[in-house]
């Protein structure tokens, strides 16, 4: 396999052992960005000149038999909303081009110290906030199995730019899916860690430090085994909080199908998926099982699946709403205000973006409540697994109006926010998710792993398993 698609471990190892030079690596991937990124637009901001001189560094760093860490030379990419010292962050906002912070996000940090090259950012929706990647700073970014169709959001750009073999290793983030949808659209890995175990300090808007509610940082990747190594790197308690406190994320307790007890929840009513997408989590079930997985499709956490989506728009829509300068929250306000007593999805909305502090606290004492059920299923069950979207990438939609907006399931017109409810189910509780490629033929399908809280390496042992049963990445056509 060329290095354009090999994975983050195996390129790593590669240029630690000198089978490859950091520079050299770093030059094929940027020779492929010339080629197939005008078409894609994933990656929006270019640093080739000082990653060329990291590289070189990083080249005659080993030549003296020193290795940074267990990324060292390792081109790749980040979300635009991280922050780079000397590089835009603009969240897709045309008002924050001029955004250039002068130092980087925790993360960004941690992966340089390990050795990574960072060599560019990738597209994202205005604000992180759509099921697609277009902004009035950088364009639309398309998914490379069909131009025509989204990449996912808000991690979008990330999720093409990975799929097209552009770049070695991405990070991204998640609040309603961000990471996990551009995942399952375009066909890569990717892990939605525990709340917490990430730190958020430089993923945010200027100014801001207060981690959001339900949001995380995490990475997307072409392998299940760059997953824990992306999420080792950049785990552990940010500097206010490591005198205190230091993370311990336990492994597997298996390593193998036979040790694992799998829950499957392939369709609801509430939120019915495409064929596709249920047919993807039964075969990835069928697999797990057929390798010795003990596998219930029927076991469900006790709780009604209406509830916990209710506590999650109310949740969700309260911590998005700080994300809104004073004017657009005054007309939220007022909007809110006119509705009297319309009782539809935007109404829900608009009511949880505007609750008052004591209505969070009673909805956080609902979400604690499915915490605990969780708890309580996962007594039973290591994993389970889910749909992360109800359909594959579907075509590129820029109504400004999104309630507007719909999706087909199944020939049957759905409201565009549905695909937020398989994401919202595990994400409210805090859950640890991984998704995997786990469509045969066509478009790109995931299969959304969750685990207990803490589960991480859990979840990515499973999807890294199910990489060797059913298949794992595929490049998309025309980009091998």
């Amino acid at each position: 396999m060329e290095p354009a698609f090999q994975s983050a471990t195996s390129l790593a190892a590669d240029l630690r052992e000198r089978r490859i030079g950091c520079l050299e690596l770093l030059d094929h991937f940027i020779a492929r960005v010339d080629r197939f990124n005008p078409d894609l637009n994933a990656i929006v901001v270019f640093d080739f000149e000082r990653a060329r001189e990291r590289a070189r560094a990083a080249d005659a760093a080993l030549v003296r038999g020193e290795v940074w860490g267990p990324l060292h030379g390792l081109p790749m990419t980040v979300k635009d909303s991280y922050d780079v010292a000397g590089l835009p962050t603009t969240w897709g906002a045309p008002e924050l081009r001029g955004n250039v912070p002068e130092a980087n996000a925790v993360a960004i940090d941690r992966l340089l110290a390990a050795g990574a090259v960072i060599f560019g950012k990738t597209n994202v929706p205005y604000n992180l906030a759509d099921f697609q990647s277009y902004n009035d700073v950088y364009g639309t970014t398309n998914n490379p199995w069909d131009l025509e169709r989204v990449p996912g959001g808000s991690s979008g750009g990330a999720a093409a730019a990975l799929a097209a073999g552009l770049t070695g290793l991405e990070t991204g983030s998640d609040i309603g899916g961000s990471i996990r949808n551009p995942a399952h659209y375009c066909g890569v890995y990717g892990h939605k860690p525990t709340w917490g175990v990430l730190p958020l300090r430089g993923h945010a808007k200027p100014g801001v430090l207060a981690p959001t509610d339900i949001s995380v940082i995490g990475p997307l990747a072409r392998d299940a085994e760059d997953l824990a190594l992306a999420v080792d790197v950049m785990a552990g308690p940010d500097r206010i909080e490591a005198n205190g406190w230091k993370l311990d994320l336990p492994r597997p307790q298996g390593r193998e199908p036979g040790d694992w007890r799998v829950a499957v929840w392939a369709d609801d009513p509430i939120c019915p998926v495409d064929h596709a997408v249920r047919d993807a989590v039964l075969r990835a079930a069928d697999a797990l099982r057929a390798a010795g997985a003990r596998v219930d499709y029927e076991a469900r956490p006790g709780f009604d699946p209406a509830e916990a989506d209710d506590v999650y728009t109310g949740l969700l829509q309260s911590a998005l709403s700080a994300r809104h300068g004073d004017e657009e929250f005054r007309k939220t306000l007022d909007r809110a205000a006119r509705l009297g007593g319309e009782d539809t999805p935007r109404a829900r909305r608009l009511r949880a973006g505007t609750m008052h502090h004591r209505d969070w606290i009673l909805t956080h004492e609902r979400r604690t409540r499915l915490r605990w059920a969780w708890r309580e299923f996962f007594d039973g069950f290591d994993v389970l697994l889910c749909p992360i979207a109800c359909i594959p990438a579907f075509p590129h939609d820029q109504q400004r109006d999104m309630d507007a907006r719909r999706i087909t399931v199944n020939g049957e017109t759905r409201e565009y926010w549905d695909q937020l409810f398989w994401a919202g189910l595990t994400g409210v509780a805090l859950l640890p998710a991984t998704v995997a490629p786990a469509a045969s033929e066509g478009l790109p399908v995931g299969v959304q792993i969750v685990g207990p809280e803490g589960g991480d390496h859990t979840t990515i042992e499973v999807a890294r398993h199910l990489g060797g049963l059913i298949g794992g990445f595929r490049p998309p056509p025309g980009y091998e």
